[in-house]
């Protein structure tokens, strides 16, 4: 028979040196499965941002002597965001071990939220957080993304507001008051100027706005500011609403068309930085965070840029959006809660933490009883000597309330397909007026609405849940 035939000549075939291979293969496998797992002691933190990890090594350092008990001396790992994520979202689900406190981004957090909320591999903090009156201490805002079905499944580590940074040397010399400017029709109609050819190859010397249909982040941010937004407060769909189509066309508008004002210019890489070191772009959305990266990556611009709250979508409306954040979870699977939550507590209530971490990144506090330090008073000379802690501060409160759905990303990716397509129709017709575009983006958000609700009807626990009604 054939098959037997091929057996033995494999085994003619092999030299004993495979065979020494596969039989040590073997029984490292077997002493590796028949050890017993060694005991872990202590409290894990996992974070994924070098600047967390370097603000909390005297805070752990300090925290450990005060132990006497071995079990509550805490380590803290810095992981790869991609590695993390995986690794927590698989612990979770499994059952396998993971950080006794873990920080989580946003977009990661929302997944875990996916089923049953029984079913949430994290603590439900919310009546520790009542019982404790930190829910008074922190800005209420900075809980909504770590809110699901009205649990709190998180701390907050940050408020992340936006101003709007431009560079005052050109609109100094220009003669253009940016005291004077409220909203953003004239924020455009203001600098517009500043768009001249002056080497007279067709195309403007500067652009007004570093935005995008594809960064997905600021879509986001300008929806929300202006009161949009994917999810009601009860997280049902409404996606296709009035100010969304409106906010809509106008973004297309900035990016296309004869009145195009807006240029993608990236953050955090070379190419960005040298246009915006050579002002192709006069103004952008600077969130804390990334007044901080500023500071550290384009020196050069010292002096030269200037911070204010953002021009409004209509008179009296809120001046300032949110970009990003993180929280610090408990997984169930932690053994020692009490310990944790201590640990949490000192962590992320610690006015000098927070101030030392504000010296290090301009980022700011959700802690408002820490928003006294004088730190947050200090001049920067990077910004011409603007009180700029002080100036994020004063916009905390004013942050809007975000979703904690699993769908956001989804529906924002919908949403962010309409804006392209409206944007090509801008270039296609020559629309310059956003009125001409409000019926495209009507029909367009109709779609994405349509879109978003077949995918939550795939998840019957989220959606039973969340009280959402199965689309006609």
């Amino acid at each position: 028979m054939p098959t037997p035939r091929r057996f033995f000549g494999f085994l003619s075939a092999t030299t004993p040196a495979v065979w020494l291979l596969l039989a040590l293969s073997l029984g490292s496998a077997a002493l590796i499965w028949l050890r017993p797992p060694t005991p872990r002691e202590g409290l894990s933190l996992w974070v994924f941002a070098q600047p967390h990890r370097n603000a909390y090594v005297s805070v752990i350092e300090k925290w450990n002597k005060e132990q006497t008990d071995p079990s509550h001396r805490a380590e803290c790992l810095l992981i790869d965001f991609p590695a993390l994520e995986r690794r927590l979202l698989s612990g979770l689900l499994s059952g396998t071990p993971v950080g006794e406190l873990v920080e989580v981004e946003r977009g990661v957090a929302a997944r875990t939220f996916t089923g049953p909320i029984d079913d949430i591999g994290f603590h439900d903090l919310t009546d520790r957080l009542k019982e404790e009156g930190l829910l008074d201490i922190i800005n209420p805002p900075s809980f909504a993304p770590w809110v699901s079905r009205g649990r709190i499944f998180g701390i907050p580590h940050d408020v992340h507001p936006i101003l709007l940074v431009y560079r005052s040397d050109l609109t100094d010399a220009a003669g253009i008051d940016m005291s004077r400017i409220e909203t953003w029709e004239e924020f455009f109609t203001a600098l517009r100027p500043l768009m001249a050819d002056a080497n007279n190859d067709g195309r403007p010397d500067r652009y007004l706005m570093n935005f995008w249909p594809s960064n997905v982040a600021l879509l986001d941010g300008l929806l929300l500011q202006a009161g949009g937004g994917f999810f009601d407060a009860n997280e049902r769909l409404v996606i296709d609403s009035e100010v969304n189509a409106r906010v809509l066309a106008s973004l297309a508008t900035w990016c296309g068309g004869p009145a195009r004002v807006a240029l993608d210019v990236p953050d955090f890489n070379a190419a960005g930085n040298t246009l915006r070191l050579r002002g192709t772009v006069v103004a952008a959305l600077m969130p804390d965070w990334l007044a901080g990266r500023w500071r550290g990556d384009m020196p050069e611009l010292a002096g030269k840029l200037r911070l204010m709250p953002l021009p409004v979508w209509e008179r009296g409306g809120r001046r300032t959006t949110t970009y990003g954040g993180t929280m610090l979870g408990i997984p169930k699977a932690t053994k020692d809660f009490e310990a944790a939550w201590r640990f949490a507590k000192r962590l992320y209530l610690d006015p000098e933490t927070h101030a030392s971490f504000f010296r290090d990144t301009n980022i700011i506090p959700p802690v408002r009883t820490s928003w006294s330090h004088p730190v947050f008073s200090e001049p920067d000379p990077y910004f011409g000597g603007q009180l700029v802690g002080k100036l994020y501060i004063d916009q905390a409160g004013n942050v809007p309330v975000r979703t904690s759905s699993p769908y956001n990303s989804f529906a924002l990716d919908r949403v962010a397909d309409a804006l392209l397509k409206l944007v090509d129709i801008a270039e296609r017709e020559q629309a310059s007026d956003p009125a001409a575009l409000i019926e495209a983006a009507r029909a367009e958000l109709r779609e994405a609405q349509h879109q978003t609700q077949r995918q939550i009807e795939r998840n019957v626990f989220f959606q039973a849940e969340a009280g959402t009604s199965p689309s006609p």
